[in-house]
Protein backbone atom coordinates (compact mmCIF):
# COMPACT_ATOMS: atom_id res chain seq x y z
CA UNK A 1 0.00 0.00 0.00
CA UNK A 2 1.08 3.35 -0.70
CA UNK A 3 1.27 6.26 1.65
CA UNK A 4 -1.35 9.10 2.25
CA UNK A 5 -1.69 11.21 -0.59
CA UNK A 6 -3.30 14.65 0.24
CA UNK A 7 -5.17 14.66 -2.92
CA UNK A 8 -6.67 11.31 -2.62
CA UNK A 9 -8.05 12.02 0.87
CA UNK A 10 -9.13 15.29 -0.60
CA UNK A 11 -11.27 12.79 -3.26
CA UNK A 12 -12.54 10.70 -1.09
CA UNK A 13 -13.78 13.47 1.41
CA UNK A 14 -14.97 15.23 -1.22
CA UNK A 15 -17.14 12.03 -2.61
CA UNK A 16 -18.20 11.29 0.92
CA UNK A 17 -19.60 14.82 2.06
CA UNK A 18 -21.19 15.16 -1.26
CA UNK A 19 -23.08 11.34 -1.38
CA UNK A 20 -24.13 12.38 2.72
CA UNK A 21 -25.47 16.09 1.66
CA UNK A 22 -27.57 14.10 -1.56
CA UNK A 23 -28.10 10.95 0.32
CA UNK A 24 -29.64 13.05 3.46
CA UNK A 25 -31.55 14.87 1.53
CA UNK A 26 -33.07 12.36 -0.44
CA UNK A 27 -34.19 10.70 2.86
CA UNK A 28 -35.92 13.61 4.18
CA UNK A 29 -37.87 14.05 1.22
CA UNK A 30 -39.32 10.77 1.82
CA UNK A 31 -40.18 11.67 5.70
CA UNK A 32 -36.91 9.92 6.59
CA UNK A 33 -34.20 10.76 8.70
CA UNK A 34 -30.98 12.20 7.08
CA UNK A 35 -29.09 9.55 9.08
CA UNK A 36 -30.64 6.86 7.29
CA UNK A 37 -29.86 8.14 3.76
CA UNK A 38 -26.38 8.32 4.71
CA UNK A 39 -25.58 4.82 6.03
CA UNK A 40 -27.43 3.84 2.88
CA UNK A 41 -24.94 5.35 0.69
CA UNK A 42 -22.33 4.49 2.86
CA UNK A 43 -22.99 0.66 1.96
CA UNK A 44 -23.19 1.65 -1.11
CA UNK A 45 -19.42 3.67 -1.02
CA UNK A 46 -18.62 0.97 0.54
CA UNK A 47 -17.07 -2.60 -0.62
CA UNK A 48 -20.79 -4.18 -1.05
CA UNK A 49 -20.73 -1.98 -4.18
CA UNK A 50 -18.09 0.46 -4.76
CA UNK A 51 -15.14 -0.12 -2.42
CA UNK A 52 -14.26 3.58 -2.70
CA UNK A 53 -11.51 3.69 -0.56
CA UNK A 54 -9.75 0.91 -2.57
CA UNK A 55 -10.61 2.08 -6.09
CA UNK A 56 -8.07 2.60 -8.58
CA UNK A 57 -8.42 5.85 -8.93
CA UNK A 58 -6.52 6.43 -5.51
CA UNK A 59 -3.77 4.63 -6.94
CA UNK A 60 -3.42 2.33 -3.79
CA UNK A 61 -3.34 4.51 -1.30
CA UNK A 62 -4.34 3.78 2.57
CA UNK A 63 -6.82 5.77 3.55
CA UNK A 64 -8.97 4.11 5.94
CA UNK A 65 -6.91 5.17 8.79
CA UNK A 66 -7.09 9.05 8.86
CA UNK A 67 -11.03 8.17 7.70
CA UNK A 68 -11.47 6.21 10.83
CA UNK A 69 -9.94 9.31 12.83
CA UNK A 70 -11.99 11.89 11.37
CA UNK A 71 -14.97 9.75 12.28
CA UNK A 72 -13.51 9.38 15.80
CA UNK A 73 -13.70 13.18 15.80
CA UNK A 74 -17.29 12.89 14.91
CA UNK A 75 -18.16 10.80 17.61
CA UNK A 76 -16.90 12.71 19.74
CA UNK A 77 -18.42 15.76 18.94
CA UNK A 78 -21.94 14.11 18.74
CA UNK A 79 -21.92 13.00 21.79
CA UNK A 80 -20.78 16.16 22.87
CA UNK A 81 -23.80 17.95 21.39
CA UNK A 82 -25.97 15.02 22.86
CA UNK A 83 -24.43 16.03 26.48
CA UNK A 84 -25.23 19.63 25.49
CA UNK A 85 -29.22 19.16 25.55
CA UNK A 86 -29.35 17.31 28.53
CA UNK A 87 -31.91 19.52 30.61
CA UNK A 88 -31.87 18.08 34.48
CA UNK A 89 -35.66 19.99 34.86
CA UNK A 90 -37.01 18.69 32.65
CA UNK A 91 -36.12 14.97 33.39
CA UNK A 92 -37.57 15.83 37.09
CA UNK A 93 -40.95 16.72 35.73
CA UNK A 94 -41.78 13.45 34.34
CA UNK A 95 -39.37 11.66 37.41
CA UNK A 96 -40.46 8.17 37.46
CA UNK A 97 -41.55 7.55 33.97
CA UNK A 98 -38.12 8.73 32.46
CA UNK A 99 -35.81 7.15 34.78
CA UNK A 100 -37.98 3.66 35.16
CA UNK A 101 -38.40 3.77 31.77
CA UNK A 102 -35.24 4.75 30.64
CA UNK A 103 -33.48 2.35 32.52
CA UNK A 104 -35.45 -0.63 31.91
CA UNK A 105 -35.48 0.30 28.57
CA UNK A 106 -31.43 -0.44 28.59
CA UNK A 107 -31.19 -3.41 30.33
CA UNK A 108 -33.97 -5.52 29.32
CA UNK A 109 -32.16 -5.26 25.78
CA UNK A 110 -29.01 -6.90 26.92
CA UNK A 111 -30.76 -9.09 29.32
CA UNK A 112 -32.78 -10.69 26.16
CA UNK A 113 -29.81 -10.67 23.67
CA UNK A 114 -26.98 -12.33 25.59
CA UNK A 115 -28.67 -15.75 25.50
CA UNK A 116 -29.75 -15.34 21.71
CA UNK A 117 -26.09 -14.83 21.11
CA UNK A 118 -25.11 -17.49 23.58
CA UNK A 119 -27.70 -20.12 21.94
CA UNK A 120 -26.20 -19.07 18.32
CA UNK A 121 -22.74 -20.54 19.77
CA UNK A 122 -21.24 -16.60 20.09
CA UNK A 123 -19.36 -15.90 22.61
CA UNK A 124 -20.17 -14.05 26.00
CA UNK A 125 -18.05 -10.70 25.57
CA UNK A 126 -18.92 -10.42 21.92
CA UNK A 127 -22.62 -11.63 22.58
CA UNK A 128 -22.54 -8.90 25.96
CA UNK A 129 -21.54 -5.76 23.36
CA UNK A 130 -24.10 -6.72 20.96
CA UNK A 131 -27.05 -6.28 23.71
CA UNK A 132 -25.25 -3.19 24.91
CA UNK A 133 -25.29 -1.73 21.22
CA UNK A 134 -29.53 -2.66 21.72
CA UNK A 135 -29.68 -0.94 24.68
CA UNK A 136 -29.28 2.66 22.90
CA UNK A 137 -31.83 4.43 21.31
CA UNK A 138 -32.25 7.20 18.82
CA UNK A 139 -34.97 9.97 20.17
CA UNK A 140 -34.43 12.02 16.63
CA UNK A 141 -36.36 9.96 14.82
CA UNK A 142 -39.48 9.68 17.15
CA UNK A 143 -39.04 13.40 17.79
CA UNK A 144 -39.11 14.05 14.57
CA UNK A 145 -42.58 11.85 13.55
CA UNK A 146 -44.13 13.42 16.91
CA UNK A 147 -43.54 16.77 15.95
CA UNK A 148 -44.82 16.35 12.79
CA UNK A 149 -48.34 15.25 14.32
CA UNK A 150 -47.94 18.36 16.46
CA UNK A 151 -47.77 16.32 19.68
CA UNK A 152 -43.61 16.60 20.80
CA UNK A 153 -44.80 19.18 23.70
CA UNK A 154 -47.41 17.03 25.08
CA UNK A 155 -46.93 14.51 27.89
CA UNK A 156 -45.97 11.71 25.84
CA UNK A 157 -43.43 13.86 23.93
CA UNK A 158 -41.70 14.90 27.35
CA UNK A 159 -41.65 11.46 28.70
CA UNK A 160 -40.13 10.09 25.31
CA UNK A 161 -37.41 12.68 25.60
CA UNK A 162 -36.44 12.98 29.32
CA UNK A 163 -36.73 8.52 28.78
CA UNK A 164 -34.44 8.66 25.65
CA UNK A 165 -32.00 10.86 28.27
CA UNK A 166 -32.02 8.04 30.70
CA UNK A 167 -31.42 5.48 28.20
CA UNK A 168 -28.78 6.98 26.67
CA UNK A 169 -26.74 8.11 30.27
CA UNK A 170 -27.38 3.77 30.89
CA UNK A 171 -26.16 2.52 27.46
CA UNK A 172 -22.92 4.93 27.77
CA UNK A 173 -22.16 3.90 31.61
CA UNK A 174 -22.90 -0.02 30.14
CA UNK A 175 -20.86 0.30 26.86
CA UNK A 176 -17.63 2.01 29.52
CA UNK A 177 -17.78 -0.63 32.01
CA UNK A 178 -17.89 -3.38 29.18
CA UNK A 179 -15.16 -1.82 27.45
CA UNK A 180 -13.35 -1.72 30.57
CA UNK A 181 -13.50 -5.07 31.55
CA UNK A 182 -13.28 -6.72 28.12
CA UNK A 183 -10.05 -4.82 27.55
CA UNK A 184 -8.35 -5.27 31.02
CA UNK A 185 -4.70 -6.53 30.17
CA UNK A 186 -5.46 -9.93 32.65
CA UNK A 187 -5.66 -12.85 31.22
CA UNK A 188 -8.36 -14.15 33.70
CA UNK A 189 -10.11 -11.63 35.41
CA UNK A 190 -10.74 -12.14 38.75
CA UNK A 191 -12.80 -10.45 41.28
CA UNK A 192 -10.10 -7.61 42.74
CA UNK A 193 -9.21 -6.81 39.05
CA UNK A 194 -13.39 -6.26 38.33
CA UNK A 195 -13.44 -4.20 41.62
CA UNK A 196 -10.79 -2.49 40.37
CA UNK A 197 -11.23 -1.49 36.91
CA UNK A 198 -15.03 -0.83 38.23
CA UNK A 199 -13.86 1.34 41.00
CA UNK A 200 -11.51 3.22 38.28
CA UNK A 201 -14.43 3.82 35.91
CA UNK A 202 -16.50 4.81 39.11
CA UNK A 203 -13.77 7.24 39.95
CA UNK A 204 -13.65 8.97 36.42
CA UNK A 205 -17.35 9.36 36.40
CA UNK A 206 -17.87 11.05 39.84
CA UNK A 207 -14.60 13.39 39.03
CA UNK A 208 -14.92 13.90 35.74
CA UNK A 209 -18.78 15.19 36.78
CA UNK A 210 -17.96 17.28 38.96
CA UNK A 211 -15.22 19.04 37.25
CA UNK A 212 -17.99 19.26 34.26
CA UNK A 213 -20.58 20.34 36.60
CA UNK A 214 -18.95 22.60 38.73
CA UNK A 215 -15.96 24.31 37.40
CA UNK A 216 -16.62 24.36 33.43
CA UNK A 217 -19.71 26.41 33.98
CA UNK A 218 -18.06 29.32 35.68
CA UNK A 219 -14.78 28.84 33.89
CA UNK A 220 -17.03 29.61 30.25
CA UNK A 221 -18.85 32.19 32.16
CA UNK A 222 -15.44 34.17 32.87
CA UNK A 223 -14.38 33.39 29.21
CA UNK A 224 -17.26 34.85 27.80
CA UNK A 225 -17.83 38.02 30.18
CA UNK A 226 -14.07 38.62 28.56
CA UNK A 227 -14.38 40.47 25.18
CA UNK A 228 -10.38 40.26 24.18
CA UNK A 229 -11.30 36.05 24.71
CA UNK A 230 -14.42 35.45 23.63
CA UNK A 231 -14.28 37.49 20.78
CA UNK A 232 -12.98 35.67 17.18
CA UNK A 233 -15.44 32.43 18.44
CA UNK A 234 -13.52 32.27 21.64
CA UNK A 235 -16.23 29.88 23.81
CA UNK A 236 -16.72 27.60 20.76
CA UNK A 237 -12.91 27.08 20.30
CA UNK A 238 -12.73 26.87 24.57
CA UNK A 239 -15.61 24.00 24.38
CA UNK A 240 -14.11 21.63 21.60
CA UNK A 241 -10.94 22.09 23.74
CA UNK A 242 -12.70 20.84 26.59
CA UNK A 243 -14.73 18.35 24.30
CA UNK A 244 -11.35 17.05 23.34
CA UNK A 245 -9.80 16.84 26.46
CA UNK A 246 -12.21 15.59 28.34
CA UNK A 247 -12.38 12.14 25.23
CA UNK A 248 -8.59 11.93 26.01
CA UNK A 249 -8.80 11.58 29.34
CA UNK A 250 -11.98 9.22 29.73
CA UNK A 251 -9.73 6.23 28.03
CA UNK A 252 -6.85 7.65 29.32
CA UNK A 253 -7.23 7.67 32.85
CA UNK A 254 -10.74 6.17 33.35
CA UNK A 255 -10.35 3.14 30.88
CA UNK A 256 -13.75 3.78 29.61
CA UNK A 257 -15.02 4.89 25.51
CA UNK A 258 -13.96 8.48 24.48
CA UNK A 259 -17.59 9.15 23.82
CA UNK A 260 -17.93 8.88 27.51
CA UNK A 261 -15.83 11.88 28.24
CA UNK A 262 -17.27 14.17 25.30
CA UNK A 263 -20.59 13.49 26.68
CA UNK A 264 -19.94 14.68 30.25
CA UNK A 265 -17.98 17.68 29.00
CA UNK A 266 -21.46 18.76 26.86
CA UNK A 267 -23.45 17.98 30.30
CA UNK A 268 -21.28 20.33 32.93
CA UNK A 269 -21.45 22.78 29.64
CA UNK A 270 -25.18 22.91 29.31
CA UNK A 271 -24.84 25.14 32.38
CA UNK A 272 -23.46 28.08 30.94
CA UNK A 273 -25.10 31.18 30.46
CA UNK A 274 -27.63 31.15 27.48
CA UNK A 275 -25.65 33.40 25.18
CA UNK A 276 -22.66 31.62 25.63
CA UNK A 277 -24.57 28.16 25.24
CA UNK A 278 -25.67 29.29 21.78
CA UNK A 279 -23.11 29.98 20.18
CA UNK A 280 -21.23 26.90 21.51
CA UNK A 281 -24.31 24.38 19.87
CA UNK A 282 -24.05 26.95 16.74
CA UNK A 283 -20.97 26.37 16.11
CA UNK A 284 -19.91 23.05 17.08
CA UNK A 285 -23.26 21.79 15.32
CA UNK A 286 -21.88 23.30 11.99
CA UNK A 287 -18.54 22.03 12.65
CA UNK A 288 -20.09 18.58 13.58
CA UNK A 289 -22.73 17.97 10.82
CA UNK A 290 -21.31 19.75 8.03
CA UNK A 291 -18.01 17.56 7.94
CA UNK A 292 -17.15 15.05 10.60
CA UNK A 293 -20.81 13.55 11.79
CA UNK A 294 -21.11 12.54 8.02
CA UNK A 295 -17.93 11.10 7.78
CA UNK A 296 -18.94 8.96 10.47
CA UNK A 297 -21.89 7.49 9.24
CA UNK A 298 -20.74 7.13 6.17
CA UNK A 299 -17.56 5.11 7.53
CA UNK A 300 -20.09 3.09 9.12
CA UNK A 301 -20.98 1.91 5.91
CA UNK A 302 -17.59 1.72 4.54
CA UNK A 303 -17.01 -0.86 6.93
CA UNK A 304 -19.67 -3.03 6.09
CA UNK A 305 -20.03 -5.80 3.06
CA UNK A 306 -23.14 -6.72 3.35
CA UNK A 307 -21.72 -8.81 -0.24
CA UNK A 308 -20.33 -11.33 2.03
CA UNK A 309 -23.01 -11.90 4.41
CA UNK A 310 -23.85 -15.39 4.62
CA UNK A 311 -27.29 -16.62 3.69
CA UNK A 312 -26.87 -18.73 6.84
CA UNK A 313 -26.61 -16.25 9.26
CA UNK A 314 -30.29 -14.58 7.84
CA UNK A 315 -32.22 -16.58 10.87
CA UNK A 316 -29.86 -15.56 13.17
CA UNK A 317 -30.69 -11.30 12.05
CA UNK A 318 -34.06 -11.75 12.02
CA UNK A 319 -34.13 -13.50 16.07
CA UNK A 320 -31.87 -10.55 16.88
CA UNK A 321 -34.12 -7.96 15.02
CA UNK A 322 -37.33 -9.41 16.64
CA UNK A 323 -35.52 -9.63 20.04
CA UNK A 324 -34.71 -5.74 19.28
CA UNK A 325 -38.23 -4.46 18.73
CA UNK A 326 -39.80 -6.74 21.50
CA UNK A 327 -36.76 -6.09 24.72
CA UNK A 328 -36.97 -1.84 24.23
CA UNK A 329 -41.10 -1.89 23.63
CA UNK A 330 -41.23 -4.50 26.58
CA UNK A 331 -38.47 -2.69 28.68
CA UNK A 332 -39.66 1.04 28.23
CA UNK A 333 -43.35 0.09 28.33
CA UNK A 334 -43.37 -1.72 31.71
CA UNK A 335 -40.83 0.98 33.13
CA UNK A 336 -43.32 3.40 31.81
CA UNK A 337 -46.33 1.45 33.40
CA UNK A 338 -44.50 1.20 36.79
CA UNK A 339 -44.00 4.90 36.74
CA UNK A 340 -47.68 5.85 36.44
CA UNK A 341 -48.70 5.63 32.46
CA UNK A 342 -51.56 3.88 31.92
CA UNK A 343 -51.08 0.69 29.36
CA UNK A 344 -52.07 2.43 26.10
CA UNK A 345 -49.39 5.65 27.01
CA UNK A 346 -47.19 2.77 28.08
CA UNK A 347 -47.08 1.28 24.90
CA UNK A 348 -46.84 4.51 22.67
CA UNK A 349 -43.83 5.21 24.97
CA UNK A 350 -41.97 1.94 23.80
CA UNK A 351 -42.95 2.06 20.57
CA UNK A 352 -40.96 5.68 20.08
CA UNK A 353 -37.87 3.61 21.64
CA UNK A 354 -37.63 1.09 18.79
CA UNK A 355 -34.74 2.93 16.48
CA UNK A 356 -31.61 2.28 17.56
CA UNK A 357 -30.23 5.12 15.25
CA UNK A 358 -26.80 6.79 15.73
CA UNK A 359 -26.10 6.02 18.88
CA UNK A 360 -26.13 2.10 18.60
CA UNK A 361 -23.92 2.92 15.37
CA UNK A 362 -21.74 4.62 17.54
CA UNK A 363 -21.47 1.57 19.80
CA UNK A 364 -21.72 -0.92 17.14
CA UNK A 365 -18.60 0.67 15.52
CA UNK A 366 -16.80 1.06 18.88
CA UNK A 367 -17.25 -2.72 18.95
CA UNK A 368 -15.83 -3.02 15.56
CA UNK A 369 -12.65 -0.67 16.20
CA UNK A 370 -11.64 -2.59 19.34
CA UNK A 371 -11.83 -6.05 17.34
CA UNK A 372 -15.10 -7.26 19.87
CA UNK A 373 -16.64 -8.07 16.70
CA UNK A 374 -14.20 -9.74 14.20
CA UNK A 375 -14.37 -8.71 10.35
CA UNK A 376 -15.17 -12.47 9.33
CA UNK A 377 -17.94 -12.98 12.19
CA UNK A 378 -21.18 -11.65 10.84
CA UNK A 379 -21.88 -9.74 14.27
CA UNK A 380 -21.59 -6.39 13.09
CA UNK A 381 -23.38 -6.91 9.71
CA UNK A 382 -26.12 -8.25 11.86
CA UNK A 383 -26.38 -5.47 14.33
CA UNK A 384 -26.22 -2.87 11.31
CA UNK A 385 -29.24 -4.51 9.89
CA UNK A 386 -30.99 -4.35 12.49
CA UNK A 387 -30.13 -0.89 13.17
CA UNK A 388 -30.99 0.18 9.86
CA UNK A 389 -34.45 -1.77 10.28
CA UNK A 390 -35.52 -0.48 13.33
CA UNK A 391 -34.42 3.18 12.10
CA UNK A 392 -36.76 2.69 9.37
CA UNK A 393 -39.27 0.90 10.71
CA UNK A 394 -39.75 3.48 13.65
CA UNK A 395 -41.80 6.58 12.00
CA UNK A 396 -44.25 3.99 10.32
CA UNK A 397 -44.72 2.32 14.10
CA UNK A 398 -45.25 5.33 15.59
CA UNK A 399 -47.53 7.09 13.29
CA UNK A 400 -49.92 3.59 13.36
CA UNK A 401 -49.91 4.13 16.97
CA UNK A 402 -50.83 7.40 17.06
CA UNK A 403 -54.33 8.52 16.89
CA UNK A 404 -54.76 11.63 14.36
CA UNK A 405 -54.43 14.55 16.46
CA UNK A 406 -55.43 16.64 13.47
CA UNK A 407 -52.66 19.11 13.92
CA UNK A 408 -50.93 20.84 11.28
CA UNK A 409 -47.58 19.50 10.27
CA UNK A 410 -44.46 20.94 11.56
CA UNK A 411 -41.17 20.76 9.85
CA UNK A 412 -38.00 19.87 12.25
CA UNK A 413 -33.81 20.37 11.42
CA UNK A 414 -32.12 17.71 9.92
Amino acid sequence: MEAISAASLFFVVGVILFAARVAGGLARRLGQPRVLGELLIGVILGPTVLDLLHAPLLHGASLEPIIKYLAEIGVVLLMFLVGLEVNLKELAQVGRVGVLGGVLGAIIPVVLTVPVMLLFQYEFFPAVFAGVTLAATSVSISAQVLLELGILRTKIGNALLATALVDDIVAIVLVSLTIAIGTSSSATLDISGLLGIILQMALYLVIGFLIAWFILPPVVNWVSSQPYLAQNYGIPILALMIAMLFAWSAEALGGVATITGSFIAGVGLSRVKHHAKQEIENVVSSLAYVIFVPIFFIDVGLSTNLAIFPLSALPFALVVLVVAVVSKIGGCGWGALLGGFNRDESLRLGVCMVARGEVGLIIASLGLTMDVFHRESPIFSVLFLVILVTTLMTPFLVRMIFPSQGAVPQVAKG
